[in-house]
C-alpha cells in the first residue's frame, strides 16, 4: 500500500508579519500535482492543519476546499489534530466527512479512532492519534502510568497480532531535530520514546517542522514550507511510505518548490545590493551598521523580512554601562549604542538622530 504522508500545513501563518495563505494555497496545489502523478492509495495528514485554535476566515476556506478537492478524489483521507489545533473546532462535521472517505480524529476517546483498509496483501490497520496533553489521558482514564504509553498501548487493543499497522501521531520524539517555528512544549516531560511505537510497521508523525526519520519506520513529513529563517536550508517534502505484504517499509521523499524560497543573506550593504533581484522572503544579515536598510536594499529584495546586525566581536549585554555625565541626550544615545554592538556611532548616524531629536523638541 502507497502512502502519501505529509503534516504541519499551519494554515494561517504569517512570517515576521507576511501573510503567507497565498504560499500555502500555492504548495497545497502542488501536493495535489505529486498526488496525480504517485497516485498513493491514502493521505495521512498528521496534525497543525491550523496554525492557531482559531483560526483567520481565508486559512479555514482555503483548508474548506481541500477537503472538497480531496473528498472529490474519493481517497482515503486521514487527518489527526496537532498542538495548534482546536480539537473542538478541527472536529466539527467529522461524522459526515467519513462517508466522503475522510476520516478525522481530533479529540481523545475511550476507544481510539481506528481505520482499517485493504490492499491485495489484506488488511492494514491505522490508529489515529491527535495531539494530547499527559493530564488529560490521566483524569480521563485515571491512568498513573506514562499517559503516551498508555493510550498507544490502548490503541493497540483491537489490532490483531500479525496484521500491519501504521500510527498517526503528533508528538515530540526524543532525538528529533526542533526548529523555531514549532511550538515548544513545558518542560521536558512530553518528550517521548520512540519505543512506545515498536509494534507498528510505520509511524506518521507530526510536529518537528524539519523532514527527518527517527529510524526507518518512524517519520516525520514536515511542514511543507518553511516558517522561520532558521528553516532556510532545509529542503521540504512529502512523504511517500510504501508498505509491502510482509509490512517492510519504503520511503521516498517527493520535493516541494515553494511560491517564494525563505533565505539569508549575509555581508556589507554594498555586497547585498549586487544580488539580482529577488522576490523570495529574505532576512538580511549585515555586518557592518547602516540606517534606512529596509530602503537601502528595497530594489533587491522587495520581500524582505527581518534585518539583523552582525557585530564584529562578542559583547557582553550583561556588563554594566557607566555613562558620562552631564551629556546631551545625543551623547547618551551615542553611548547606549556603542554598548550595544561594541561600535562607535558613525557621523552620519549621529546627524540623524540630532534631527530626530530637534523635531522632537520642537513638538515638545
Amino acid at each position: 500500500m502507497k502512502l502519501l504522508h505529509t503534516a504541519d500545513w499551519h494554515l494561517g501563518k504569517s512570517l515576521k508579519g507576511q501573510n503567507l495563505i497565498e504560499d500555502q494555497n500555492f504548495i497545497l496545489n502542488q501536493l495535489f500535482d505529486i498526488i496525480n502523478e504517485q497516485n498513493p492509495d491514502a493521505i495521512l495528514i498528521s496534525g497543525d492543519i491550523f496554525d492557531r485554535s482559531i483560526p483567520p476566515p481565508d486559512a479555514v476556506e482555503l483548508f474548506n476546499d481541500t477537503l472538497n478537492r480531496f473528498a472529490e478524489k474519493n481517497l482515503p483521507t486521514l487527518i489527526i489534530s496537532g498542538n495548534h489545533d482546536s480539537a473542538t473546532r478541527l472536529n466539527f462535521g467529522s461524522k459526515l466527512f467519513s462517508k466522503q472517505n475522510i476520516f478525522i480524529a481530533a479529540k481523545i476517546t475511550s476507544t481510539p479512532a481506528q481505520i482499517v483498509l485493504e490492499d491485495k496483501f489484506g488488511e492494514i490497520y491505522f490508529s489515529l492519534i491527535p495531539f494530547f496533553v499527559q493530564s488529560e489521558i490521566r483524569s480521563k482514564f485515571y491512568c498513573e502510568d506514562d499517559a503516551n504509553r498508555f493510550y498507544v498501548n490502548l490503541a493497540r487493543q483491537n489490532i490483531p497480532k500479525n496484521k500491519r499497522s501504521v500510527a498517526l501521531a503528533h508528538v515530540f520524539i526524543t532525538g528529533g531535530i526542533e526548529s523555531e517555528s514549532e511550538r515548544k512544549f513545558v518542560g521536558g516531560s512530553e518528550n517521548i520514546d520512540a519505543n512506545i511505537f515498536a509494534n507498528y510497521n510505520y509511524v506518521a508523525l507530526g510536529h518537528l517542522h524539519r523532514p527527518q526519520s527517527i529510524s526507518n519506520r518512524i517519520r516525520y513529513a514536515g511542514s511543507p514550507l518553511k516558517y522561520s529563517f532558521d528553516e532556510a536550508n532545509h529542503k521540504k517534502s512529502v512523504t511517500i511510505a510504501d508498505i509491502d505484504g510482509s509490512g517492510k517499509v519504503k520511503i521516498d521523499k517527493i520535493p516541494l518548490i515553494p511560491r517564494r524560497d525563505v533565505k539569508i543573506y549575509k555581508g556589507t550593504l554594498a555586497e547585498l545590493r549586487k544580488i539580482p533581484r529577488t522576490e523570495d522572503y529574505i532576512c538580511a544579515q549585515l555586518t557592518e551598521h547602516e540606517i534606512n536598510i529596509q530602503d537601502k536594499l528595497a530594489n533587491n529584495f522587495p520581500h524582505l523580512l527581518k534585518v539583523e546586525f552582525l557585530t564584529t566581536r562578542d559583547y557582553n549585554y550583561d556588563e554594566a554601562q557607566e555613562f558620562r555625565e552631564g551629556g546631551s541626550t545625543l551623547d547618551y544615545f551615542a553611548d547606549f549604542f556603542k554598548s550595544q554592538t561594541g561600535e562607535d556611532l558613525k557621523a552620519e548616524y549621529r546627524e540623524a538622530m540630532s534631527e530626530f531629536l530637534s523635531e522632537i523638541g520642537k513638538e515638545e
